[in-house]
């Protein structure tokens, strides 16, 4: 692995797998709260999401950021 690679904590993770996973973490409602893009707050769903963030660079580097400061060993927000 190069070390470009060993720096990078999103290689080898698809948007898609980076949303689902947030979804499944924090849940629609509350991703909206901390992320305040319209698409996760106004009928949401993985296929729009998707289709939004691969279009809108800022708001995709929202959504990295935000998984990448997940602290994923804390159980699910409820």
């Amino acid at each position: 692995m190069s070390d470009q690679h060993k720096n990078d904590p999103l290689h080898g993770i698809t948007l898609e797998q980076i949303l689902n996973r947030l979804v499944d973490h924090y849940g629609w409602e509350d991703l909206g709260l901390y992320i305040e893009i319209r698409c996760f707050n106004v009928n949401p769903s993985i296929k729009s999401s998707l289709k939004f963030l691969r279009k809108t660079p800022w708001a995709r580097k929202k959504v990295e950021n935000f998984y990448i400061d997940t602290d994923w060993n804390e159980g699910k927000n409820d």
